[in-house]
């Protein structure tokens, strides 16, 4: 553990990738021309290497120079539950503290989910130093437990339920005080009666009392937490508060007990002010706790679809156990109407599978044996028995969850402006308080004490961090919960952002915009050549590929009846083609420009090929022994919600591309089918990246979006990569959004969100810094000199607390955001499989 010391500091940092005494020298070379740096010792055996340095910035340039040497030193992330934080001013200052820490190299501080994630060098730093370090300035905390969103739900729940204690105890207390002191408002000659029955000095001792209790009973946490923040030169919206009603009550306490250090015309009491106040920011934080625990609720959701118990073959007997205890290739039974405890595929019978809460698809999914089930979903009226394939943090489900927390505790870019001016807001605020009784003091009139202790109390209590360091998390976590629920996952928190500003979608077309499932249609043979021959020595090339091309080819051979003899030597030539030695003869199956990259003349069959591209086909060329032996081609026919997801994004005003590596002419026909604007044809796998570099001209913002191994790039590339999710797992890990649905109602749907929550987030941000930029000159008394209006402390402390439920109320709004598209397309995601029938 690395510690910060009057002379260098020690760290030790955990290295991948080191595999000889190579990399050691390699490791220490580098590590010993940094600046600031001394002493290092590399040990292969133990994968570490221990350094002295002077600066605990030289940990993050350490970690960054073994990344470029290729030995990246091994990181951890944590999330922490962090106690205590109560406003904008508290996030800012948790977050100086744990990025102060060394070896920490990124800090993202949610205040709606009252948690902490950091990401910190393995073996510079522990998560008990980082616990201290929250500590050490007010606001503990805790390691976050695996169910945080369930253990956070109930947190809140226990929270609201103290809360709702307080606000009832503290009202019922406070109402005889505000009785007593302001009754004679609302009923003429009230003040008489009680001068004349219990006395004014009777009536204030007993306000006294009654005050007391709330603000040190109910209202202790304000002054058990603001005071010391305070002292530390650090305060926060309890400080404010504590001091507002602390100097009501100290003034009144004066006026009570010792009236004569006042002048006869101020002697007054506030006691029902600091009562009042108290009992309304309580109200505020029991509904503002209330709100909190619903922003999880999208999350709640999907917790709620895991399962407890699995019935499971043990020993050839039916046995129920807990659903931790399975494991990977357990035989596990699902009955009518139950749901999926595991991922798995089936091995025995059929049922119809309704994936709604996984994928946003509406219709029950049909499932047979081969087919890939889903935990968390519920079986309709048949049995199954299926192999469990991923079990506890690996299933679908668990990774969903994993996903959408992570999407929620970001901190988007946006968020960047408002902590660096609430982490000097409070401060700012209490000057401008003391700013305040200076001058009513100076130049107000009579009774000017008074007025300056009402305006000086006003301008503390109506200021409001709160509301605008909720302003950004509040939507994102109700945003990306939402979203979840409709089957799209932010992988990345500030793709919430950037989607919003794209200008360009591009698309990949075989499995994104087609089905991905192609159908072999024609079979044009060269003189010479017999059908069943040349189509049956192809077949035995594609046998050995994994191309979805490959299969349908395969598929149309076997069909026909074709015997398909074995091949050897198989090689593949990216984005050109493959070739094998069948039966003693070289076979070549391609497009064009592998055949005249390997001098086959294709003239005799041209035209042909041409002919199918332009009717939407994929033509590829057979070539045998060096001949040209055949034409054939395959359809992918598009998806039924391709076309509908399209038009709906030029609705939107987004300029749609295709990147493929098909035909130019065979990408335009799709592209005219579906209504794409612009077609980028004939790329090879690596040329999408600069295909996306080319759609960018003009500072534009681009999306891509794909599901293949060979858009792993693209999507990496791109502002914003969207993955199919019955792509492949390389695609999906590359991608900042995922799909769960198998087709582009998704796209519709994550720009929908997208800008749905930025606009949002900027509708609480003009809230929360208008409330405060218009209402604080108001409770200084602004209006008093031409109107003479001016804002009581009770009034002050209704309109902040208000002020924090209005932005929970209003992120609460988008759990209403409905799917952009309506779910009328079927569409069977096991394993990204779409039945098509075969192309006429």
């Amino acid at each position: 553990m690395a510690t910060v010391m009057t002379k260098d500091a020690q760290a030790t940092l955990s290295i991948e990738g080191m595999s000889c005494a190579s990399c050691v020298g390699r490791v220490e070379k580098a590590l010993s021309g940094l600046q600031g740096i001394s002493d290092v010792a590399v040990n292969l055996a133990s994968e570490e290497a221990r350094f002295s340095f002077d600066d605990p910035a030289r940990l993050a340039e350490a970690a960054k120079a073994l990344d470029t040497l290729g030995y990246p030193a091994r990181t951890a992330r944590i999330t922490l539950n962090i106690a205590s934080m109560s406003c904008a001013s508290c996030v800012g200052r948790v977050d100086k503290a744990l990025a102060g820490v060394p070896g920490v190299l990124s800090v993202s501080v949610n205040l709606a989910a009252e948690t902490a994630v950091v990401e910190y060098l393995e073996g510079a730093t522990t998560p008990a130093a980082l616990m201290a370090a929250t500590a050490a300035i007010g606001y503990p905390a805790e390691v976050a437990e695996a169910n945080t969103s369930q253990s956070r739900v109930k947190r809140k729940a226990d929270e609201a339920e103290h809360l709702r204690h307080d606000v009832f105890l503290a009202a019922a207390l406070a109402l005889p005080v505000f009785v007593l002191e302001m009754g004679s408002h609302m009923i003429p000659g009230f003040h008489m009666v009680i001068a004349n029955s219990i006395g004014t000095q009777t009536s204030w001792v007993v306000q006294f009392v009654l005050a007391s209790i709330v603000l040190f009973g109910p209202g202790r946490h304000f002054f058990a937490k603001g005071i010391p923040a305070l002292l530390r030169g650090a305060p926060d919206m309890n400080s404010l508060v504590a001091v507002g009603t602390g100097a009501a009550w100290s003034y009144s306490v004066v006026a009570t007990f010792l009236p004569g250090l006042l002048p006869e015309g101020v002697r007054a009491v506030y006691f029902e002010a600091a009562a009042v106040i108290v009992v309304l920011i309580l109200i505020g934080r029991w509904l503002e706790a209330r709100a909190k625990g619903r922003t999880g609720a999208a999350i709640q959701s999907l917790l709620g679809l895991q399962v407890r118990n699995a019935r499971v073959l043990r020993a050839g007997e039916t046995v129920e156990v807990n659903v931790h205890a399975l494991a990977v290739g357990d035989t596990v039974l699902v009955r009518p109407g139950e749901r999926i405890p595991v991922d798995g595929e089936v091995l025995d019978g059929s049922s119809n599978v309704d994936e709604s809460m996984i994928t946003g698809e509406p219709l029950p999914v049909e499932k047979y044996a081969g087919a890939t089930v889903t935990g968390g979903t519920v079986n309709g009226t048949g049995s199954l028995t299926f192999r469990a394939v991923r079990v506890g943090s690996e299933t679908t489900l668990a990774q969903i969850i994993r996903m959408v927390e992570e999407a929620q505790g970001a901190k988007l870019p946006i968020q960047g402006l408002v902590d660096r001016v609430t982490l000097w807001f409070v401060p700012a605020v209490i000057g401008m308080a003391a700013l305040t009784v200076a001058v009513w003091l100076a130049v107000g009139p009579d009774p000017a004490l008074t007025f300056a202790l009402v305006a000086g109390v006003s301008v503390l209590i109506i200021a409001c961090p709160c509301a605008m360091g909720l302003a950004t998390p509040t939507s994102i976590m109700v945003g990306t919960g939402r979203a979840a629920q409709m089957g799209v996952l932010f992988r990345k928190g500030d793709a919430l952002q950037e989607l919003s500003n794209v200008d360009v979608i591009a698309f990949d077309k075989t499995g994104t915009v087609t089905e991905g499932r192609p159908t072999l249609t024609d079979v044009v043979i060269a003189e010479g050549f017999e059908r069943d021959t040349v189509l049956g020595l192809i077949a035995a090339v594609e046998e050995k590929s994994e191309h979805p091309i490959a299969e349908a080819i395969v598929r149309g051979a076997h069909s026909d009846g074709i015997a398909v003899p074995v091949a050897s030597g198989f090689r593949s030539v990216t984005g050109y083609g493959v070739a094998a030695m069948v039966d003693g003869r070289e076979v070549m199956v391609g497009a064009d420009r592998y055949m005249i990259r390997e001098d086959v003349d294709i003239g005799a069959l041209a035209e042909t090929e041409r002919d199918l591209a332009s009717r939407g086909r994929t033509a590829l060329f057979a070539a045998v022994d060096g001949k040209l032996a055949a034409v054939i081609a395959v359809a992918d026919p598009v998806k039924a919600a391709s076309r509908a997801a399209i038009a709906a994004l030029h609705a939107r005003g987004f300029e749609l591309a295709m990147i493929t590596g098909d035909k130019k002419e065979t990408a335009e026909a799709i592209a005219r089918e579906t209504g794409i604007d612009r077609v980028i044809a004939g790329v090879l796998p690596d040329g999408k990246v600069k295909a996306l570099d080319e759609l960018r001209a003009g500072a534009r913002k681009i999306a891509f979006v794909g599901d293949g191994i060979n858009d792993a790039p693209a999507l990496a590339h791109a502002d914003v990569g969207i993955a199919i999710g019955t792509g492949t797992d390389v695609a999906i890990e590359s991608a900042d959004v995922v799909l769960m649905s198998g087709d582009l109602r998704g796209v519709v749907n994550a720009v929908e969100v997208s800008k749905r929550t930025m606009s949002n987030i900027r509708q609480n941000l003009i809230w929360a810094f208008g409330y405060n930029v218009a209402l604080i000159p108001v409770a200084a008394g602004v209006l008093y000199p031409a109107f003479g209006l001016l804002l009581s402390p009770v009034f002050a402390a209704g309109a902040m607390a208000f002020s924090s439920v209005s932005v929970l109320t209003n992120a609460l709004r988008l759990r209403r955001i409905a799917p952009a598209l309506s779910e009328k397309v079927r569409a069977d995601t096991s394993r990204g499989q779409i039945r098509t029938q075969p192309a006429e």
